[in-house]
């Protein structure tokens, strides 16, 4: 039943579209059973025209699409194991001596060029900007984890 309904839409498209279309789905649709008669509907786009075709599989009615993911949510714990992470990479701090609060100069021996360094480089790692007049405030990995919850509102 389903090879049937694959050659009939195989035969009212062109075969490149077909194959661009059906490719990825033509193993798996013709290898599962018709024993629950539920529907397997598969929409796809090709550049001129949109395609439906519903097939009867076993499985649950699926809808096969593109779908974009984000991140995952953040919480304090992910942050704070980002911004640690990124500080143990950095080349001038003993991973050692680090801790949350670690202050950068007193306790890590960097000098404000490397705080600025490392400002930049939490700034990569979160995707956003972080003010000059505020990241001089940031001198311990603790205050930068504060700094960040507060801006990607996590209260966790």
């Amino acid at each position: 039943m389903a090879s049937r309904v694959l050659a009939q839409c195989f035969r009212s498209y062109t075969q490149r579209s077909a194959r661009i279309i059906f490719g990825n789905i033509t193993a798996r649709a013709t290898a599962v059973s018709v024993a629950n008669q539920r529907h397997f509907c598969f929409n796809a786009r090709s550049q001129r025209k949109a395609l439906t075709a519903q097939i009867k599989v076993s499985s649950p009615l699926v809808q096969l699409c593109r779908q974009y993911g984000d991140l995952p949510p953040l919480t304090l714990d992910t942050i704070r194991e980002r911004v640690l992470y990124v500080l143990k990479l950095y080349d001038k701090i003993n991973p050692e001596k680090l801790t949350g609060a670690s202050h950068f100069m007193k306790d890590l021996g960097l000098d404000s060029l490397d705080q600025v360094e490392i400002i930049m480089a939490m700034e990569d790692e979160f995707g956003f900007e972080i003010p000059d007049a505020e990241a001089e405030k940031l001198m311990t990995p603790q205050e930068i984890v504060q700094y960040i919850a507060d801006k990607k509102d996590v209260y966790e």
